[in-house]
């Protein structure tokens, strides 16, 4: 029969070795590996979605408010400057046919130019944006408007669904989305859009 001495060092190594191996266990992936299990199977778990945020140097571009009111539907709210086209475009607020015929339309329910956030604009390929196409990446986009003059860069031409809503989604930072009907050679309704994403790298308020 064991002495009370020998069982006490038993325990002792016992213990010991229970430490160790916690040790162990919190500083691998072990530990991580079997909470997020357990946490899966208790549905505790979240889907986080990264969203990207802006730089320190767009976050100085962005300003809550440009504008001291918004602009009535149809009321002319600036330019739209196409370096590469030497083009320079009339903007009005809103999309239906009437601003449209006028000139580019500025989609109602988008932020003003400059503004944190996306805004659309939307033009005719027969009339103001017949040769949009020979705009791509890298190239720029120049608004002028009561609240300043907002220069944005293209990193993105897309051509999408005509029923594509991601056009309008919101954006983490100031962006400018420029539409119009694709193939710009089509015969009747397009069945597509060719899509400009651009985003704000300077600006000059007024």
């Amino acid at each position: 029969m064991r002495s009370r001495g020998s069982i006490r060092k038993i325990l002792l190594i016992f213990s010991f070795v229970l430490i160790l191996l916690g040790v162990w266990f919190s500083t691998t992936n072990a530990y991580t590996f079997i909470k997020g299990y357990l946490l899966f199977q208790t549905g505790q778990t979240k889907i986080v979605k990264s969203v990207e945020k802006p730089s320190r140097q767009q976050e100085n571009l962005n300003q809550e408010s440009l504008y001291s009111k918004r602009p009535n539907k149809g009321e002319n709210i600036g330019k739209l400057l196409i370096p590469k086209l030497n083009a320079t475009l009339p903007i009005f607020h809103g999309t239906d046919e009437e601003e449209l015929e006028r000139g580019v339309g500025h989609f109602e329910k988008s932020v003003l130019p400059g503004e944190q956030d996306n805004s659309v604009l939307s033009g005719h390929r027969d009339t103001v944006f017949r040769k949009l196409g020979e705009v791509g990446k890298g190239d720029k986009l120049i608004v002028e408007t009561s609240a300043g003059t907002f220069t944005y860069r293209i990193k993105h031409v897309r051509i999408v669904d005509k029923d594509d809503r991601t056009v309008i989604v919101p954006k983490p930072r100031a962006t400018l989305t420029v539409s119009t009907c694709y193939p710009f050679d089509f015969i009747g309704a397009s069945p597509e859009r060719y899509i400009l994403v651009a985003d704000l790298i300077s600006q000059k308020l007024t």
